[in-house]
This record gives structure tokens, sequence and C-alpha cells, in this order.
């Protein structure tokens, strides 16, 4: 296998093709700020659930499980990595973008933790955007 440059944007990659593909849930390497990301993902209604199958404590997957609409529609319409390896994007809590109407969901690492947006904002702290869900 592949070393992986980017491993967020190959998780986000997988979420964003599992769910045009309509599966019942995806499998990506577990890391802790993946596992973050995907509690953020929870707590914001764009997935079911998620499991953690742990080897050791460097080694595991997180199963996804995708969240659909009554007619098969993805609530997760649009997944994109906003700060990347060659070029880092880091903004303060006044810059962090609001789009569809506050529907739209940013994800920034932080001093205090990976966290959404609106809680980054209501603490007034800044970070590196790591990517956009809508």
């Amino acid at each position: 296998m592949a070393a992986i440059n980017d491993p967020i944007a190959d998780f986000l990659t997988r979420i964003r093709n599992a769910a045009k593909a309509q599966h019942r849930y995806v499998e990506v390497s577990w890391s802790k700020i993946k596992q973050n990301i995907a509690e953020i993902l929870k707590e914001q209604g764009f997935i079911e659930s998620f499991l953690i199958k742990q080897e050791n404590n460097h080694r595991g997957v997180i199963r996804l499980y995708l969240k659909y609409t009554e007619g098969r529609h993805s609530a997760i319409k649009g997944i994109k990595r906003a700060s990347k390896p060659g070029l880092r994007r880091y903004v303060g809590h006044q810059d962090i973008p609001c789009f569809y109407g506050g529907y739209g969901l940013s994800i920034l690492s932080t001093s205090l933790g990976v966290m959404a947006g609106a809680e980054a904002i209501n603490k007034k702290v800044g970070g590196e955007l790591l990517c956009l869900v809508w």
C-alpha cells in the first residue's frame, strides 16, 4: 500500500465517494484527528454513527455509518479539504466561513482541539481550517 501524503484528504474523499455510491458505511484508518472529525460530523447530523476498532494505540479502523434522507439522498452534499499540506489555511475566529445560510459546517484544528466553526466562534478561537461540509 502506498504512503498517503494527506490522510485527512484521503478520509474526506472516502466519505465523499461512499456517499455518492450510497454505501451504508465506509471504513477508514484510525487516527485521533479523524476520530475528532467523525465526532463533529455525528454531532452536526452529517453521519448516523461511527465505530472504532482499535488494534493498539497506533493502529485501527473507523467505520462511519452514513446518513440518508427518505429519498435515499445523502446528508453530505459536499465535503472539501480547505487546508492542504502544501498550503495551510489559518483563520481567526472572525474569519471562520459561514455558508449555506448556516447549514454548512467548518471544522477547525485549534489550540483547544478540533472543533466545529460555530463552537470556535463562540469561544473566540481561530486555527487551521481543516475542511468544509455541506
